[in-house]
């Protein structure tokens, strides 16, 4: 019985560094979807937006349940308007909670995995300031209001940003 409390206590001990990552100080599950097409008023669009919308929220696009914090400036948004959608393809890697991927370099810019290149949006860099590009999980997701980009939701830390696919 001993052996056994030892047991639970050190795997509690070992997922506290994990749950203080997350938003709201607990772990969060992955989205179980891409987020819904927009309908509506669009927010404002606004280049010094506060995203946290909670205390303990990240300042940054974030899933909270299954609300997509911070997608809600419509299709019609600047930030993510480009000339060529899909110039070098469509990703065919997977989407959803079903396929996680696992950084392996590069930055904003350019980073990688499994083969395939994306591209952090430049309107939404600063939004990944925190993420480990040789180690992080990243979930992709079609994005409904913003043609040629993804959502590459950040496991570890709970929020995501637009990403354009270069290529395999």
């Amino acid at each position: 019985m001993k052996a056994l409390v030892g047991v639970l206590a050190l795997a509690l001990g070992a997922a506290l560094p994990a749950i203080a990552q997350h938003p709201g100080g607990h772990p969060a599950a992955p989205p179980a979807h891409s987020p819904a097409p927009f309908h509506g008023t669009p927010a404002p669009v606004q280049e010094h937006r506060n995203y946290s919308d909670k205390d303990g929220h990240p300042n940054a696009p974030h899933v909270d349940g299954n609300k997509w914090v911070g997608h809600d400036t419509g299709r019609d948004d600047a930030h993510y308007h480009l000339d060529h959608p899909f110039e070098h393809g469509r990703f065919t890697g997977g989407f959803g909670p079903d396929h996680r991927w696992r950084l392996a370099g590069g930055g904003p810019g350019r980073f990688w995995f499994g083969g395939f290149y994306f591209s952090v949006a430049p309107y939404d860099v600063a939004f990944c300031d925190g993420w480990l590009w040789d180690s992080d999980e990243v979930i992709i997701y079609d994005d409904p209001d913003h043609l040629g980009w993804y959502l590459a939701y950040n496991v570890r830390l709970g929020t995501y940003v637009h990403v354009e696919y270069l290529g395999a």
